[in-house]
């Protein structure tokens, strides 16, 4: 079954939950994902997030029935998983720019949110004539040590935090407390500890020789595991790196034939090559099944 049927299974377990209080594990697991994986998925393929398209869902179906339903406010609202009439009234009002008792009076045009088709996703122009396919390489095991920071799916926050760590990594010189630096020249980024929230931690670090135990200064020692990856070459601006990867989890990875494997993914950059943010030289990594 590929990745666009199998986020449609969640989004059907989605439809067939709107009024009940579902957590992300129970709708990934309809998609056979991990919680993690199925939002940047998700996220990557609509431009949203998960709980915004339950929240536009929600907020969509209370409209219809204001409008077709004698039901209350408050029944509605308590259907829609909103815990008071009020709360609901402040969604609904930020969400369409008026509040559920005047749309009920009122014939007013909403902007409604209708069922998520993803196989239709298929259809569509994916966008591969302006990415490079990736090579796919075997790879030996890396020893890395690095820095460790946090961060979150969430509004792609990633997007904007990440290019923060690695200019903290550089500007507090915490490179040099890296023992044994194998090529220093060359960092890595590492995504992992993936939480079922979309937070998720990110190391900044080089590739050494050897671990050394204990380590001073917040580094920690992470082991890249063998095996075989997608490589995708990125040489141009910042803004060209994210849509690289919003182009490997939205397009790429549910055409190919590949699945993702667990296990952290990593970039690696070129630091001396590289001159932040126009020209950055970088290669991503995806581990692959």
């Amino acid at each position: 079954m590929d990745y666009y049927q199998r986020i449609q299974n969640a989004v059907d377990f989605i439809e067939g939950h709107l009024q009940d209080q579902c957590g992300i594990a129970e709708i990934a697991a309809a998609a056979c994902f991990s919680p993690f994986h199925f939002q940047r998925l998700f996220q990557a393929i609509t431009g949203f997030s998960v709980q915004a398209y339950i929240r536009q869902r929600r907020l969509t179906e209370a409209a219809l029935q204001l409008k077709e339903t004698d039901a209350s406010i408050l029944e509605i609202a308590l259907g829609a998983q909103y815990g008071s009439q009020e709360a609901f009234t402040r969604a609904f009002e930020s969400l369409f720019g008026t509040t559920p008792a005047k749309y009920r009076k009122e014939s007013l045009p909403l902007a409604l949110t209708g069922k998520m088709d993803f196989l239709s996703f298929q259809d569509r122009l994916t966008g591969e004539l302006a990415m490079n396919k990736p090579a796919i390489n075997r790879m030996d095991r890396l020893l890395i040590t690095g820095f460790p920071y946090h961060t979150t799916l969430a509004d792609e926050r990633y997007f904007s935090e990440i290019p923060q760590f690695y200019h903290d990594f550089g500007a507090n010189e915490r490179y040099l407390h890296v023992p044994h630096r194998k090529a220093p020249a060359i960092s890595y980024g590492i995504s992992y500890e993936f939480q079922d929230d979309g937070r998720f931690s990110f190391l900044v670090g080089e590739e050494v020789e050897t671990f050394v135990e204990p380590l001073g200064h917040g580094l920690i020692n992470m082991e890249l595991p063998a095996g075989t990856y997608a490589v995708f070459t990125v040489n141009g601006s910042v803004e060209l790196v994210q849509n690289t990867r919003r182009y490997i989890y939205g397009v790429w990875l549910p055409a190919a034939n590949y699945e993702r494997a667990d296990g952290p993914d990593f970039e690696v950059t070129d630091v001396m090559r590289s001159l932040y943010p126009h020209a950055m030289r970088m290669k991503i990594y995806i581990p692959l099944a």
